[in-house]
């Protein structure tokens, strides 16, 4: 009886120590909320495959261990790209010390026009740290399609002046690469700011 006691006393103390540290790595864990929509398990970006402004191929293996903000635009656009990287550049001041863990990444959906060095001189006007990236039309629609992100030339135009339809979401991916969360390109620096802090 004492010895069946003891096993059973053994065994209730086991199961509750199991029991408390399961708990306890519960609370350890931070639930997310996010401003945007949560695009957690989506896989979105896996095939980001471009060159940066300094001429040098980028996947998103090259941006690990920080959290990255992906945005498509192009250099002759007239509001909306201007804005975004504007608002994303007021994003970093907000974030202080962290903005040195983020990584903005602008995809050209232009790059016939948006060559390296002009991509790399239109970034870095709104933030030094800010990288762009170009590439072959090929490269850009394989990374678009990654994405899902909408892109095509505008109705008229000429063959050297012409718009580009795009779309205008930001893609926050965290520190391994993971697409976490789809934000407005209405958002506010502070919205942004608040979804990338969620991953840092």
């Amino acid at each position: 009886m004492s010895s069946f006691s003891s096993k059973r006393r053994i065994l209730l103390t086991t199961t509750a120590a199991l029991a408390l540290s399961a708990a306890l790595a519960g609370c350890g864990k931070k639930e997310l909320v996010f401003q945007g929509s949560d695009i957690s398990g989506t896989a979105l970006g896996r095939d980001l495959d471009m060159i940066d402004d300094s001429g040098k191929p980028r996947t998103l293996d090259d941006y690990k261990g920080k959290v990255a903000v992906v945005f498509f635009g192009f250099t002759q656009c007239p509001d909306v790209c201007p804005t975004a990287m504007a608002e994303l550049s007021e994003t970093m001041d907000l974030l202080g010390a962290d903005a040195a863990k983020v990584q903005v990444l602008m995809i050209s959906v232009d790059p016939a026009r948006d060559t390296p060095e002009v991509l790399s001189a239109y970034v870095k006007a709104f933030n030094p740290s800010f990288v762009g990236l170009t590439g072959t039309q090929e490269q850009l629609g394989k990374t678009a399609k990654s994405f899902k992100a909408y892109y095509a030339k505008s109705s008229g135009g000429t063959a050297e002046q012409y718009g580009m339809d795009h779309a205008s979401s930001f893609y926050i991916l965290d520190q391994n690469g993971e697409a976490r969360v789809l934000v407005s390109g209405n958002a506010s620096a502070k919205d942004i700011a608040s979804d990338i802090r969620q991953l840092l």
